[in-house]
């Protein structure tokens, strides 16, 4: 079975995600959008455009959409079968946590790493 396929998104809070958000747009000429981040579309070597986006996005700290764990970012890898990868890393031993969410943005986990992060799993619809 194939695990991880690539990164969803990367995912951040910070203490004034409107300012943060800000600089990244101005010195990284990020695309900041209104809703806090942007969606990078994947392009082969060549530079022609394939299917999937990774999202990148900064939002307020203090909130608990990263809990249990206390880090102040997650990453979302791409995964091709989130059921099967799930069974697995809870048969290694790995903290997988119970709730999953199915979605008409696709599939979700989440696993802890060892070092108490919370790591987003993510299977996309078809076709994505």
């Amino acid at each position: 079975m194939k695990r991880v396929t690539g990164i969803g998104g990367i995912f951040f809070q910070a203490k004034d995600p409107v300012a943060l958000r800000a600089w990244y747009k101005q010195h990284l000429g990020i695309d900041v959008q209104a809703w806090g981040g942007t969606a990078f579309t994947w392009s082969d070597a060549a530079g022609n455009p394939t299917t999937g986006t990774t999202v990148w996005s900064i939002g307020a700290a203090g909130g608990d959409a990263f809990a249990p764990s206390q880090s102040s970012f997650m990453i979302n890898y791409r995964v091709d079968d989130l059921v099967s990868l799930l069974q697995a890393l809870r048969a290694e031993g790995c903290d997988v946590l119970d709730k999953t969410d199915d979605s008409e943005f696709g599939k979700f986990g989440w696993v802890m790493d060892p070092e108490g992060n919370k790591v987003e799993l993510w299977q996309p619809p078809e076709g994505q």
